[in-house]
């Protein structure tokens, strides 16, 4: 399980050190092998390559006459990129993954279970107090009613 928030650089050649409390769950679940991809909120999703293989199964089954499912597919699957961790603990996010999430410098990687939401750092600041001072509308999916926080 991957959890936690970190603040984290990007050199001028996109590489992205993985913060050293991940490295050996990723060395032992996947062997340094890494999927990294887009999400709709502008943000890039990182994934473990089994836990990649295992979503990617279910999106390319989603049928294809259905305009929504074309497109999560298309985005998702399109921008997968594959990178190694080298043994420096980097990954290389490509010039078209940071651009697409307008990542220069800093960038905060969020553990989300079991794959990492990469952000531009100001990006994520924004976004996070919008989410804290969203008024709550009440509008709490069945499965999380029953779940105190």
């Amino acid at each position: 399980m991957f959890r936690g928030a970190t603040k984290v650089s990007l050199d001028a050649k996109g590489r992205m050190a993985i913060p050293t409390r991940y490295r050996e769950r990723l060395s032992a679940r996947c062997d340094g092998q890494i999927i990294v991809t887009v999400d709709k909120d502008h943000c890039l999703l990182v994934y473990p390559l089994p836990d990649w293989e295992e979503l990617e199964r279910k999106l390319v089954r989603l049928p294809s006459m259905n305009k929504a499912a074309r497109r999560l597919v298309r985005i998702m699957v399109g921008y997968a990129t594959e990178v190694d961790m080298d043994a420096n603990g980097r990954i290389l996010v490509s010039k078209e993954l940071r651009e697409f999430a307008s990542l220069e410098k800093q960038g905060m990687l969020i553990g989300q279970g079991n794959k990492f939401e990469l952000w531009d750092d100001k990006t994520w600041d924004e976004k996070r107090d919008a989410w804290l001072d969203d008024e709550d509308d009440g509008e709490m999916p069945a499965d999380l009613e029953s779940i105190a926080f």
